[in-house]
C-alpha cells in the first residue's frame, strides 16, 4: 500500500507542469573535501538527524517549496506531513533538531556560501558556486 501511495504521488507530482523543469536536484555542501560524495541512504540520514561520519549540517527549504515537495519524495520518502510528525517527536523528547529552515533558494545558497559544513538542496539547474561541492545528483 505505501509503494502504490508512493508512486501515486511521483506520478502527481510529474504531472504539475513547473515542477517538470526543475525534476532533478543536486545535494550541495560547502566542504574543504572537494571529492566528498553522498548516496541516497547518506542524504536521507543527514536530512532526517541521523548519524554520519562528516560533520555536516543539514539545511532546509519551507514546506511549501516545490523543490522540497520533490526532494522529500525522491530522497527522504516520506510526505511532508510525516516528516513534520517525525520532527515534532524528536523535539518533544529532546533527541534532535530539525535542518534550519530558508525562506527560497537563493537565501539557502548564501548561507550555504557562508557556513562551512552546511548542507543542503537546490534545483539543478541553479548555477552552482566554486565554493560549492556537488555531494548528490537526485533524478
Amino acid at each position: 500500500m505505501k509503494k502504490l501511495l508512493a508512486l501515486f504521488i511521483t506520478c502527481w507530482l510529474a504531472s504539475i507542469p513547473s515542477l517538470k523543469a526543475a525534476e532533478a536536484i543536486i545535494v550541495v555542501a560547502n566542504t574543504s573535501d572537494k571529492s566528498l560524495q553522498l548516496n541516497r541512504l547518506q542524504v536521507r540520514n543527514l536530512f532526517m538527524g541521523g548519524a554520519l561520519p562528516y560533520d555536516l549540517d543539514a539545511i532546509a527549504l519551507p514546506p511549501e517549496n516545490q523543490t522540497r515537495v520533490l526532494f522529500n519524495t525522491k530522497v527522504i520518502g516520506l510526505t511532508e506531513s510525516r516528516i513534520q510528525s517525525y520532527w515534532a517527536q524528536m523535539r518533544f523528547t529532546g533527541r534532535k533538531k530539525a535542518p534550519r529552515e530558508f525562506s527560497n533558494e537563493q537565501s539557502m545558497l548564501d548561507y550555504l556560501i557562508d557556513n562551512a559544513g552546511a548542507v543542503g538542496y537546490l534545483p539543478e539547474g541553479i548555477s552552482v558556486p566554486n565554493e560549492l561541492t556537488v555531494l548528490y545528483t537526485v533524478r
